[in-house]
């Protein structure tokens, strides 16, 4: 099994980057949970090349998407703008009400694509450097019309409407962009190999970006043939007991990692950033090529208990529930860069970012104008990838809809170490001070009410000022 150990030298040259604009490679993993890695804490899963790649670059602990969904956060990366900015609030098309589960609150509508009008990094970095920009995998932004070439992108191999793989991960598949070669070939392995060769063919008289967005991990759950067994194994022999639960509000999350067969999913992609960065090294360009690694949302925990009597098939332990929720674990993300000259290795940031904050670093570190009417909810991190934590900020989260998670409409604020969740639903609101307390489970609302009213106050008038859709009651309606 290859394992690709990343063979940077331990002192960079401070003008490796500065010494033509770099290449950008951007790997976003669909699902992945904050400790689904095993430099971010998972026992399980085997993750060698992703640990290595921190090893190599910086660790943000603190890192958050956009939204506990997909579509949402994906937009967020794109364009550095907030979700509610770009009118994407839910995963495309989102779900409907079930209104034999009395729901308190109508359907929102939100956009079921990414505006053609917005500016995209794809587009920025082709108008202002000549990049060359490739996508692969999951798109998730619209259907044909607004797939990727529509957005910047010069090849899409792979991207199209869906949220899970059309026709699953073994082809042949049904996907209108990435027919099969071959019988049973998998699709996390197929999607390496187009990566491996865009990285081989690309011009080198022209920087690229390479956004690689996995459909791994998300559902269908469907193990990689080459290592199920080696998981399989070692979960039989680790694990005597059944799968612990955790009672959520009225869902049920997974209270162990213990799947095989998901466990084998994330070592696909392990195996497929093995892959690439050992392109890149092969390339000759390792030391002019900046890495991103990100997930869209937490990994999949917390379900109602008629779906699966135990939870999702991953658990976000020590952080709190997971995707679909504004609890830690469905919007904190494993996130790693590696710049080379700017991050040193090994080196670690505890600092709260966000997704829209991508946009606006890769700019910066392209040495590119920065264009804050553009990525309006975003900064650069690059203050941050030079050892700075000093920046302090409020991040915000509006999630007014319903998910099969069992989440119902809500909104969340995160101030400094502390951070509040509104729900709709039963007009509570709940109080965490994450510094002492990152796993959530000790609600201070009624000891700490002035924060609480604070909190609460701060974040109506941005989602006043953001004009964020609100949930209006059936019953009103009527």
């Amino acid at each position: 099994m290859l394992r690709f150990l990343i063979a940077l030298p331990v002192v960079f040259i401070a003008s490796t980057v500065d010494a033509g604009k770099p290449n950008v490679v951007f790997f976003l993993v669909d699902d992945l949970g904050w400790a689904d890695v095993a430099c971010f804490g998972s026992e399980f899963h085997e993750t060698p090349n992703i640990d290595a790649l921190a090893d190599s670059g910086m660790r943000f602990t603190q890192a958050y998407a956009a939204c506990p969904v997909c579509s949402p956060t994906r937009a967020s990366i794109l364009t550095g703008r907030h979700p509610v900015r770009v009118d994407i609030t839910d995963w495309i098309p989102g779900r409907r009400i079930d209104d034999k589960k009395n729901p308190r609150f109508q359907h929102i509508d939100d956009r079921d694509n990414l505006a053609l009008g917005e500016t995209t990094l794809a587009e920025y970095l082709k108008q202002h450097g000549s990049y060359q920009t490739f996508f692969l995998g999951k798109w998730h932004l619209g259907d044909e019309g607004h797939w990727p070439t529509d957005q910047g992108f010069d090849v899409n191999i792979g991207g199209c409407k869906n949220g899970s793989p059309p026709g699953g991960y073994y082809a042949p598949w049904t996907n209108p962009n990435l027919k099969a070669k071959e019988k049973d070939e998998y699709l996390t392995a197929r999607l390496t190999d187009e990566a491996v060769s865009l990285i081989e063919t690309a011009d080198r008289d022209r920087p690229y970006l390479l956004y690689f967005s996995y459909y791994n991990v998300h559902t269908p759950i469907q193990p990689d043939k080459r290592t199920i067994d080696h998981f399989t194994t070692i979960a039989a022999k680790r694990f005597a007991t059944p799968t612990p639960t955790i009672l959520e509000h009225d869902a049920v999350s997974r209270g162990r990692q213990d799947n095989p067969e998901y466990a084998s999913m994330v070592r696909a992609v392990d195996i497929s950033v093995g892959r690439v960065l050992e392109a890149i090294e092969q390339s000759g360009q390792a030391e002019n090529t900046i890495v991103f690694f990100f997930s869209d949302n937490g990994g999949l925990c917390t379900l109602p208990p008629g779906r699966r009597s135990g939870g999702g098939p991953t658990c976000n332990l020590p952080l709190r529930s997971g995707k679909g929720w504004l609890y830690e674990g469905g919007i904190r993300e494993p996130m790693i860069v590696r710049a080379p000259g700017v991050t040193r290795p090994g080196s670690l940031c505890t600092a709260p970012v966000i997704s829209t904050d991508f946009f606006p670093t890769i700019l910066d570190l392209a040495g590119l104008p920065l264009a804050p009417n553009l990525h309006a909810d975003g900064i650069s991190l690059l203050p941050h990838l030079r050892g700075d934590e000093s920046a302090s900020r409020t991040l915000y989260w509006h999630y007014p809809h319903y998910h099969g998670s069992d989440w119902k409409p809500g909104a969340a604020i995160r101030d400094g170490d502390w951070k509040l969740i509104e729900f709709y639903e039963t007009d509570q609101a709940e109080l965490y001070n994450l510094a002492d307390d990152p796993g959530e489970l000790r609600e201070v609302s009624e000891t700490h009410t002035g924060i609480r009213d604070q909190l609460r106050s701060k974040l109506r008038k941005w989602q006043d000022e953001m004009k964020a859709k609100m949930p209006i009651e059936i019953a009103a309606s009527r």
